[in-house]
């Protein structure tokens, strides 16, 4: 029987080197097709579910024109119902979304086939967020499109039978604010600031083709359009120092202590908040009863995300001096009655609630300028991100002329936050979702 020939050494480890790079170039071309895949899916699942938030928080609406007083039993009702269905059926699922993916990331294989990131829990999320929209609540849906994006991405990279690192997690995350803002660069900014603890070369190439793509849909499906309308005003550099630190000191204050009544009521650190985290059905009815009757006093201002009232204020229009603290109650109440939904967008709300109260105090300057201060304070003080607030609002109201003031302000409030709440929102969330030693995760959070 004939023999194979010895073959030199150097010919051995050619063929060996040959065969592992054969291997590494077939794995990396189902790494892609993963993204891409992931990338185009998710694109599309977020602008249906932004057009379903925005039908859904009609609803209230509706039921208010029917009578006025419809609200104050309907939206309770509705509170109690979704937490109620969550704690039953998807933990996971309540609160923003951004804290369990930051959790997930921390350990990406292992989380991989777990509850934080599949797809029954990204249904779920879908379904009970835009429930919480129809009933009043002054939730956002960037938070839970951020989950749902990551889901879908793993999801994808589990059919494919790809190796699901923390790059997934981040790649999925900054597609889905991508996709819900329309802001690609803001999506990249975001995975740097709250989402990678570690921001590695692979990550941000990932990271970057995953938003490009999820932005290519927004673009092809829904236009090249502002978010929050068009705000052409500039500030010069005396307006900036004045009215900088006023914004970033009041809006840091504001935001800080929002972020940390949400803490102490996920940590239970406070005898408020263990009181009622032993009747949480309970809890999510009174705190819609607030979300009504706020929004009743105001007449559906501060209901939903906000997002016409923000824009409203962005483009120059003067509003309401009690949005700012309305909102900000109303958004308190969603947040810490446990039902699924975002903060980003009540917040922003609630910041140009904020930069609309400071108006009257520097009646030269631009209001739209001026409002958009406030949105960035407050936003940063609230979730801690200066980069990622200051793109977000520069490419969703194309508001070049004041990058400059605002990371002043952002910077500022970024330091006044952390003074009130030193733990980073998301993060202090994302902890309790984590395994301690000898306990398991908690998921029911804010």
């Amino acid at each position: 029987m004939p023999t194979k020939p010895n073959l030199p050494r150097w010919v051995r480890l050619w063929q060996l080197r040959a065969q592992r790079r054969a291997r590494s170039e077939v794995v990396d071309i189902w790494r892609r097709a993963a993204m891409v895949g992931g990338a185009l899916l998710l694109g599309f699942v977020a602008l249906a579910f932004a057009k379903a938030g925005d039908e859904a928080q009609k609803l209230i609406f509706h039921i208010s024109h029917r009578a006025w007083w419809l609200p104050i039993l309907v939206t309770p009702a509705g509170f109690a119902f979704v937490v109620w269905a969550a704690n039953r059926f998807s933990p996971e699922s309540r609160g923003s979304g951004i804290p369990q993916i930051i959790a997930a990331g921390r350990r990406p294989e292992m989380e991989a086939n777990g509850p934080l990131v599949s797809l029954r829990t990204a249904f779920a999320k879908l379904g009970l967020t835009l429930s919480t929209l129809a009933v009043g609540g002054s939730v956002g849906r960037e938070g839970p499109t951020v989950q749902v994006s990551a889901a879908i991405m793993i999801a994808m990279h589990r059919l494919l039978k790809v190796r699901i690192t923390a790059g997934v997690y981040i790649a999925g995350g900054a597609a889905g604010v991508a996709a819900a803002f329309n802001t690609p660069l803001a999506g990249i900014a975001f995975a740097i600031e709250e989402l990678a603890s570690a921001y590695e070369q692979r990550v941000a190439v990932l990271t970057m083709g995953a938003v490009m793509i999820s932005g290519l849909v927004s673009l092809a499906v829904a236009g090249d359009y502002i978010y929050f309308g068009v705000m052409r005003d500039t500030l010069g550099v005396g307006d900036t120092l004045l009215i900088a630190p006023v914004a970033g000191l009041g809006g840091g204050l504001a935001g800080g202590l929002f972020a940390r009544i949400v803490l102490a009521a996920s940590d239970r650190t406070a005898n408020w908040a263990r009181r009622v985290a032993t009747r949480p059905i309970l809890f999510a009815a009174g705190c819609g009863l607030v979300v009504a009757l706020v929004g009743v006093a105001t007449k559906g201002a501060t209901w939903g995300t906000g997002y016409d009232v923000t824009k409203f204020l962005v483009e120059g229009n003067h509003g309401k001096l009690w949005f700012f603290p309305a909102k900000f109650a109303a958004a308190l109440a969603s947040t810490l009655s446990g039902a699924p939904g975002g903060i980003f967008a009540p917040s922003l709300a609630v910041g140009a609630g904020f930069g609309n109260l400071l108006t009257p105090i520097f009646p030269e300057s631009p209001v739209g300028a001026v409002v958009m201060m406030g949105m960035v304070a407050y936003f940063v003080g609230v979730v801690r991100a200066p980069l990622t607030a200051v793109i977000i609002l520069i490419e969703a109201t194309a508001a070049r002329g004041v990058i400059l003031p605002l990371f002043a302000t952002a910077l500022i409030a970024d330091w006044t936050s952390a003074q009130i709440c030193p733990t980073r929102l998301y993060h202090g969330l994302a902890r309790r979702m984590m395994p301690q030693k000898g306990k398991p995760p908690a998921v029911a959070v804010p």
